[in-house]
């Protein structure tokens, strides 16, 4: 059964700053912490990564999985889901942006299934750990930290 999480921040840039951070998949090694490599599979008619391969480490291993991108709600927001995967079941996931006086807040919504057995405490907490550090990833590198 998945686990899900949701967590949000506020980003002093803007909401299209935000999503351009997000959306350039093939920049997540320089910033975000867990990914290794991305390989870009295919592309939308806007030039969007619109299936992505990534190997990352978790879970104190290196794995690899595939992912769909949606922009239909481009730019407000964007989802994915899993295509394949060696240590995931599945992941859904989507990034919100919603403009505010002081910046932005970004939202992450994110619902795993780890194909490895673990007590459910520790799938949620790793979700958890997964979204807050995309979040403070994202809001270094759209503030200009990066």
């Amino acid at each position: 059964m998945p686990d899900a999480t949701h967590e949000e921040i506020v980003v002093t840039a803007s909401p299209a700053m935000c999503f351009g951070v997000a959306a350039d998949f093939e920049e997540y090694p320089s910033w975000a912490s867990d990914v290794k490599e991305v390989t870009v599979l295919a592309r939308d008619g806007d030039g969007r990564g619109s299936r992505i391969e990534y190997r990352a480490s978790a879970l104190g291993r290196s794995i690899s999985y595939v992912l769909d991108y949606d922009f239909a709600d481009a730019p407000q927001a964007f989802a994915w889901t899993l295509v394949e995967g060696d240590l995931v079941r599945a992941i859904d996931g989507r990034y919100a942006f919603t403009a505010l006086d002081a910046g932005t807040l970004v939202t992450y919504d994110l619902s795993i299934d780890l194909a490895v057995p673990l007590p459910g405490i520790v799938k949620r907490r790793a979700a958890g750990l997964i979204t807050s550090a995309a979040l403070q990833d994202l809001k270094r590198v759209a503030e200009g930290g990066a």
